[in-house]
């Protein structure tokens, strides 16, 4: 996990220098990117040390911590790209509660869920518990607005209560809620789009309507509506099967799509590497992810089994969801790719969790030589 740890700062680095050559509007942001990730790796030996039943002990206290911090954000933090989600610390560093709130999320679920020990969770104590846990920062993050990371907060539970032994009766009662809900808003929106359309531009919320409409109806979208997807998709395929070259992106096609060196910079690994260095990287993502789940297998603890996997399923739905939208298959959200794209609070946070599961992994075989 290291190495490919090593091979995606070396990527990062280079793929952020090409999408921000020759702007002056975003200097160095490849020097600092391996800043980061020296930072990242500290925190990695730190959280290593530390034992991980420690920070299950204290669930709690993380979780509050988590929680007041996505309050404090939204009342105190200016606006940025229409979103109050971030702490301004100084310049050029900004602080998102909403990505260290993933962590703190996963440690609180794993320690709800290893009082059973295994057993099959039960509906009322368990599985509403671990629901209510789950909504509160959910529905703070949602009216940020952050429409992301509240996503991947509902996908960490989801593979959290998988893992956790739920019933299958609940399974079913909780893909019948989904589906039937999804069909609910699917059809409301199609009934009452001009009225939605007009309460959220009201409501200057008119980003998140666009967004929705664009995916939902991709033939009725403006040309502004559907530029970003549109101009992406040409990037993308015109990297063929070797790619263009790298530093030789057609800015013709970028220049439209915004973000390149953060939530769209899969867009420059396919048009510079084709499909050939996309291949490549999502083969790392797969034998990173493969490596965690080996380590939750082997664990003592089913409370460390869970973190691993909550985390595991935070990065599984990160990547498809970045590269999903890249290519069409899913809604433009601002979902960065893990441990590529630019982001100081992303990338050091992305380290905080592999630096848990490697706690987990030593503690772990310290308990096993003990006994």
């Amino acid at each position: 996990m290291l190495l490919i740890l090593a091979a995606f700062m070396g990527l990062s680095a280079l793929l952020i220098r090409s999408a921000t050559h020759g702007n002056p509007q975003y200097p160095n942001y490849d020097l600092k990117t391996l800043v980061y990730y020296a930072a990242g790796f500290v925190v990695i030996v730190i959280s290593t040390l530390v034992d991980y039943r420690l920070i299950l002990k204290t669930w709690y206290v993380w979780y509050a911590v988590g929680i007041i911090l996505l309050i404090a954000v939204y009342l105190f933090a200016p606006e940025i790209n229409g979103a109050k989600g971030w702490f301004v610390l100084g310049k050029g560093f900004q602080f998102q509660p909403a990505e260290m709130m993933k962590i703190f999320l996963i440690v609180a679920i794993a320690a709800l869920l290893g009082r059973r020990i295994g057993d099959p969770l039960r509906l009322r104590s368990d599985v509403m518990l671990v629901a209510v846990t789950v909504f509160i920062p959910f529905l703070l993050v949602m009216i940020q607005p952050d429409l992301g990371n509240a996503i991947i907060y509902i996908f960490i539970v989801l593979g959290m209560l998988w893992i956790g032994n739920i019933r299958y009766s609940y399974v079913m009662l909780g893909l019948g809620a989904i589906i039937g809900g999804l069909l609910l808003f699917g059809t409301l929106f199609n009934t009452y789009n001009a009225e939605i359309k007009t309460y959220m531009e009201e409501h200057d919320k008119g980003h998140w309507y666009q967004r929705i409409n664009t995916f939902i109806h991709p033939e009725e979208a403006s040309e502004d509506d559907s530029r970003q997807s549109k101009y992406a998709q040409i990037a993308i395929g015109s990297g063929g099967l070797a790619g263009d070259g790298y530093m030789e992106g057609d800015s013709k096609n970028r220049r439209f799509i915004p973000y390149t060196y953060s939530d769209s910079i899969f867009v420059v690994i396919a048009e510079e590497f084709g499909f050939q260095g996309a291949a490549v990287l999502l083969l790392l993502y797969f034998l990173f992810i493969y490596r965690m789940i080996l380590i939750a297998y082997q664990c003592i603890d089913l409370r460390g089994s869970f973190i691993i996997i909550g985390i595991a399923s935070m990065m599984v739905f990160q990547i498809f969801e970045n590269i999903g939208m890249m290519i069409g298959i899913m809604p433009l959200t601002g979902i960065t790719l893990p441990f590529i794209s630019y982001g100081g609070t992303s990338l050091l946070l992305n380290m905080l969790s592999i630096g848990l599961i490697f706690s987990i992994k030593s503690h772990q075989e310290k308990y096993e030589m003990n006994t």
